[in-house]
This record gives C-alpha cells, structure tokens and sequence, in this order.
C-alpha cells in the first residue's frame, strides 16, 4: 500500500475508469479527449480488449473510490491479435467513422500492428497508465513487477510495448526497468522490449 492507492486485480465494475484513464493519459501521458470524436475508441483499441481478454493480467490502482491506473497484458501476442480482429474489433468498431477518429480506426483495422518483427522473440505485450495522483509513488514500478511475475508464471520468455517519443517520462521510466529499444521492429526506438 502507499498511502490510500492500493493494486489489485482488475474487476469488471472497472472497465469505465480504464476508459477514462486511457483517454486521459491517451496524448504522450497527456489529455487525448479533445482528439476524438468518441470517448471510448482509445479505450476499445489500446485497454478494454486487453481486460476482457485475459482479466488475470489485468492490474489496477486504486484510490479507494475508483481506478486511477492500471496495467494490461497479453501473454500472446500472435492469439490476441486474431481475437481482436476476428471477435472484439467487430463489435466496437464505430460506424461511420468521423474524421477525427479515422487514423485511430484505420490502425486498428490491421491487427498486423501489433505483430512486430520481434514478436516471436517477444511474445507478450503490455499498457501502462496512471492518472496523475498515482504517478511517482512506486506504483508504476510495482505494478509492472506484479505484471512480470504473472508472465514468467506462464513461461513468457520476454514483454515488448510502445511508447509515445513525446513522452520523455515514460521513456525514462521504461530504461530504468531495463527495456531496451527493439530497433528491427521500429528504428526511432518507439518499441522496447524486456527479456523476464
């Protein structure tokens, strides 16, 4: 515990503040609501799915009232890519599509994305988001350990994410939890990867 923010598991009562914290965090850790049309199309592309999935490596903070961060995992990279596209995709995917939301839903129309050239190497992938009252407390820190420890638990040799370059922080925090940049899946080192 650190002060009043605890981690547990992620629960289904969650699902509306991980929708708010990813748009909140959703522009380089900063604000994205004013960038889409639909409140929630961040939230069904890059956090919902990932706990509906496998709510097991679904980690939150919370502050006694509600979640204000989390962490979501796959174990499976190549298997949650074919679950979004052929199951989750379909049944959230807005139509039409405003102008303000196409890049967003033009990338997650290509589960292919998520397949990057080390995949096979990296298998697992993972989001990290904290609302400002949770960040620089540890939390962050713990709770990519915990996400860690489940992983290795499934013999998941190694975790991959991406990251805004604009967000410098998280950049930092990224180093200092060892991951390093995978630069055959993407030269400006947006995409780093951690062996467990």
């Amino acid at each position: 515990m650190t002060g009043s923010l605890i981690i547990r598991p992620f629960e289904p009562a969650d699902e509306a503040d991980l929708v708010d914290i990813c748009l909140r965090t959703g522009a380089a850790g900063e604000d994205a609501s004013h960038l889409y049309a639909s409140p929630t199309l961040l939230a069904d592309v890059y956090a919902t799915p990932y706990a509906r999935h496998d709510p097991s490596l679904a980690l939150v903070v919370d502050n006694g009232q509600r979640a204000v961060g989390y962490v979501l995992a796959t174990a499976d990279t190549r298997a949650f890519a074919q679950w979004f596209s052929g199951t989750w995709w379909p049944s959230v995917r807005p139509d039409p599509v405003v102008p303000s939301d196409a890049a967003l839903v033009t990338s997650a129309d290509d589960p292919e994305r998520m397949l990057l050239a080390d995949v096979d190497r990296y298998p697992a992938h993972l989001h990290i988001d904290l609302l400002p009252e949770a960040q620089g407390r540890g939390l962050g820190r713990r709770l990519m350990g915990q996400t860690f420890d489940r992983l290795r638990e499934r013999r998941v040799p190694a975790v991959y994410l991406a990251l805004d370059p604009a967000n410098t922080g998280a950049g930092v925090f990224y180093e200092r939890l060892g991951f390093t940049p995978l630069l055959t899946s993407n030269p400006d080192g947006s995409v780093r990867g951690l062996d467990l």
